[in-house]
């Protein structure tokens, strides 16, 4: 890694640089044979790009290194809010640019999510309809309760269990927190009984999905025509209703014109996000578009169960404030293996 950074500090400076140039540059520090290395690795992370063939071939960084390049979470969040230097509104080129032509995996990660899910596949192929709906049940109470836990509901697994089961109330916990279970559930529901619903996103089909979701919540519905903060940043989303649906449209258009299904389901989970269309429930919604679309596609779902909450925080904050995919595309990869080998 301390090689990787020198060559991107180096190709900074000076990019269109030959591998003899870059070998050069570094005063010998490590070999040449390190440096070739080290160059094969930083093009299969997408961090540079290569020019020209052979004797010919000049590197320059991507124009998408800011999404991957790997940050140590602990130390970026050691830094109080207003210490850290963080992109504190949104940025219009990330989608029709930065995103338009990025793949967000390597090729290593794409082997590895591609066998996971025919695993996935082989093992649906063994089981009954009755199994298979089991297993469905049991994902989606999980997906339910830990998509409420990261929103601060505080059920617990059991008692959330009890709830969609039996309609059976926690002591001690509010009513909105019982609805917003609830609703999960429902919108899970609604998700497997039309799966072809979500081949194709619209703004109009985020609405459907955002209505079941805060549904008695006391939430405004539809597109937000009004300012909201987030805890814990300063990033500020959009303001302006037509520039928030802007931003939906071209990510529902990214979405549509993608044809890995990982890359969909990614994209869905940090975009809707960011831009926070909704006055609340945006991350909720996030995660259920994104099983959505894994669903529609016959790819297995996630329930996020063994995901730290503060975890994904900090990886979604991450990617407000820096606009880098790095930690949460390790969550995202960590519960699809957790999904294939614990259901179904």
């Amino acid at each position: 890694m301390k090689t990787q950074k020198l060559i991107l500090n180096y190709l900074k400076n000076k990019p269109n640089s030959s591998s003899k140039e870059i070998f050069e540059g570094l005063n010998s520090v490590v070999s040449y044979a390190t440096v070739k290395r080290n160059l094969s690795k930083l093009l299969n992370e997408n961090y540079i790009i290569k020019l020209g063939n052979a004797k010919n071939s000049r590197y320059t960084l991507s124009s998408t290194l800011n999404l991957f390049y790997p940050i140590d979470i602990d130390d970026y969040f050691s830094k109080e809010i207003d210490e850290r230097e963080i992109l504190t509104t949104y940025n219009f080129s990330l989608i029709p640019e930065t995103l338009q032509n990025a793949s967000l995996f390597t090729s290593q990660e794409l082997v590895l999510l591609d066998d996971l899910q025919n695993n996935f596949s082989k093992n649906i192929a063994q089981l009954s309809s009755f199994e298979y709906q089991k297993d469905m049940e049991r994902l989606a109470i999980d997906l339910s309760w830990k998509s409420s836990q990261i929103e601060g509901n505080t059920y617990s697994l059991l008692e959330t269990e009890r709830l969609l089961k039996d309609k059976h109330t926690a002591e001690g916990k509010t009513k909105d927190e019982a609805i917003m279970l609830l609703n999960h559930k429902d919108a899970i529901d609604f998700v497997v009984a039309n799966p072809d619903y979500f081949l194709s996103l619209s703004i109009a089909k985020m609405e459907d999905l955002h209505s079941i979701l805060i549904k008695e919540l006391g939430i405004d519905r539809n597109i937000r025509t009004r300012r909201v903060g987030i805890t814990g940043t300063n990033y500020r989303p959009l303001e302006n209703e037509f520039q928030i649906r802007e931003a939906l449209q071209q990510t529902c258009d990214l979405i549509n014109n993608r044809d890995n299904v990982f890359e969909k389901a990614l994209f869905a989970l940090v975009l809707f996000s960011y831009i926070q269309a909704f006055t609340d429930g945006n991350k909720r919604m996030a995660r259920i578009t994104a099983n959505a679309l894994l669903m529609a596609n016959k790819y297995c779902p996630i329930s996020f169960r063994t995901v730290d909450s503060i975890d994904y925080k900090k990886a979604m904050l991450l990617f407000y404030e820096q606009n880098n995919i790095s930690a949460f595309k390790q969550i995202f990869i960590n519960q699809f293996k957790f999904a294939v080998e614990n259901y179904f």
